[in-house]
């Protein structure tokens, strides 16, 4: 029998009553009529970094070709794309790849909604990643869409799980206990009277037990982040819908999201790991967002038009106060860190 969790008040489908938010959005994302089984996809809603340029998934080709290196150019490579949506990255990946490394490439896609409709036949479209991983595992905005429930502190200073109903209102539940008060004493320490913040534990976990199907390579989560220092008073969670953010509703018409704790999710496996921002991962991998040398207008003309195209697409991946500022996990298992 499932043991209920505190702030679990109503678990009954048809949203009947107010639940922790992470019932609630579980149910919203993930459930038969879900918000990521919609036929749209995640790309009808939001823009990620994958979906802003194909400078992204050459950028992920050139680390998988660095993985491929570091191991010794094993006759089997694991590539898997964690929350893959509709095989945006792992079909540029492929696309990218020179022709004797894509060879040996084994790509899988994971995503619980249905295989896309022209997906290269090489993908293996799974809803778990395979049990061992030879080469990269690349979890691009997938931490952030792990639903967590939220604490909020009450005028006497408790932390309390912040219940919310199938409308989006939200009241005061139980006072967070057990494993969620040690994870918010140890990363998110409460505030004041209203202060709130969202409670980690799941993604610490669900990263550990897909880091830790990586036998050799590297393991990298992407996403929306923070760091102790510097929690936001008031918590992340927030909706989007139509390319818009929006008021989050457990309902399924919109995505539920919050900014992941990746250094607690850094700290949750066994292997050494380390945070960049996405900024200084893509530098490292050749994307800078330079302007192309103006001599080549005279010498190439056509040349230089896409180069400069390229410098504009790679000039908003690495964006300050933009995409990046995202936070970059690296996770190593028995090779040197690619991007160091």
């Amino acid at each position: 029998m499932t043991q209920q969790r505190p702030g679990q008040e109503r678990e009954a489908s048809g949203g009947a009553g107010p639940r922790g938010w992470r019932t609630a959005a579980e149910a919203a994302l993930y459930g038969p009529a879900g918000f990521y089984r919609r036929p749209e996809g995640p790309a009808g809603h939001f823009r990620t970094s994958v979906h802003a340029s194909p400078l992204f998934a050459r950028a992920v080709a050139e680390l998988l070709r660095r993985v491929d290196t570091a191991l010794g150019r094993p006759a089997a490579l694991d590539f898997v794309d964690m929350a893959a949506g509709r095989g945006e990255l792992v079909a540029g990946v492929l696309a990218a790849l020179p022709a004797e490394v894509a060879a040996r490439v084994r790509p899988y896609a994971v995503e619980i909604a249905g295989r896309p409709a022209g997906l290269d036949e090489r993908v293996a479209w799974r809803a778990e990643p395979p049990r061992e991983i030879t080469g990269l595992l690349f979890a691009n905005e997938w931490l952030d869409n792990v639903p967590v429930d939220v604490a909020e502190t009450d005028p006497a200073g408790v932390p309390r799980y912040v219940l919310v109903g199938a409308d989006g209102s939200e009241r005061l539940g139980a006072p967070v206990t057990g494993a969620d008060a040690d994870w918010l004493a140890r990363w998110w320490p409460p505030g004041g009277e209203g202060a709130r913040a969202e409670i980690g534990l799941p993604r610490d976990r669900a990263w550990a037990a897909v880091a830790g199907r990586v036998t050799r390579g590297l393991a990298v989560a992407v996403d929306y982040a923070h760091t102790i220092g510097a929690r936001p008073p008031f918590g992340t969670l927030t909706g989007f819908r139509a390319g818009r953010e929006t008021t989050p509703v457990p309902d399924g018409t919109c995505d539920i999201t919050a900014h992941v704790a990746l250094d607690a999710c850094a700290a949750a496996s066994p292997a050494p790991a380390r945070l960049l921002t996405q900024r200084a991962a893509l530098h490292a991998l050749g994307i800078t967002g330079a302007r192309p040398p103006l001599a080549l207008a005279s010498s190439d003309p056509a040349g230089y038009v896409r180069a400069l195209a390229g410098a504009g697409e790679a000039a908003e991946l690495t964006a300050t106060g933009g995409l990046g500022d995202f936070g970059w996990l690296v996770q190593p298992v028995g090779i040197a860190d690619p991007l160091a």
